[in-house]
């Protein structure tokens, strides 16, 4: 009870720094990507910022020999760039310049009952699925 306890706290947290940074608001994104009209750089600002937080914690807290509320990390094995991760990383990348948001902001959208945000999840679960189909056979 109390992992989930934390887990959603962290997602809390998350969500009121996504929406802090105005994250989810895609014409943000959109003009943040936008480096050749309305550059908007106040977003590498936040990545930036996020970054440097996250460089120095994993640091830290990967001295320690397992985490507070688990037996064990549970970090990634593969290490290898392959083309599954490139397409993978493509298709994302094109998603997000379509649509000026990400996976983490589309959920904090749905806090706001926005379409968008509804449509962003729903291609996201149907990306899942087609990989599941077309790349898990046996």
């Amino acid at each position: 009870m109390k992992t989930h306890l934390i887990a959603l706290l962290s997602g809390i947290l998350f969500g009121a720094g996504l929406a802090l940074a105005h994250m989810i608001d895609p014409n943000k994104v959109l003009n943040f990507l936008d480096v050749t009209g309305h550059w908007d750089p106040s977003l590498l600002f936040v990545m930036i910022g996020a970054l440097s937080v996250a460089m120095i914690a994993f640091k830290l807290i990967l001295k320690r020999p397992a985490p507070l509320w688990s037996a064990s990390f549970h970090l990634p094995q593969k290490t290898s760039i392959d083309p599954k991760l490139i397409a993978g990383a493509a298709i994302f990348g094109i998603g997000w310049g379509m649509s000026g948001y990400c996976p983490g902001p589309s959920v904090t959208g749905l806090s706001l009952f926005s379409l968008e945000s509804v449509i962003m999840i729903l291609s996201i679960y149907l990306g899942f699925f087609a990989c599941h189909r077309l790349l898990d056979r046996p």
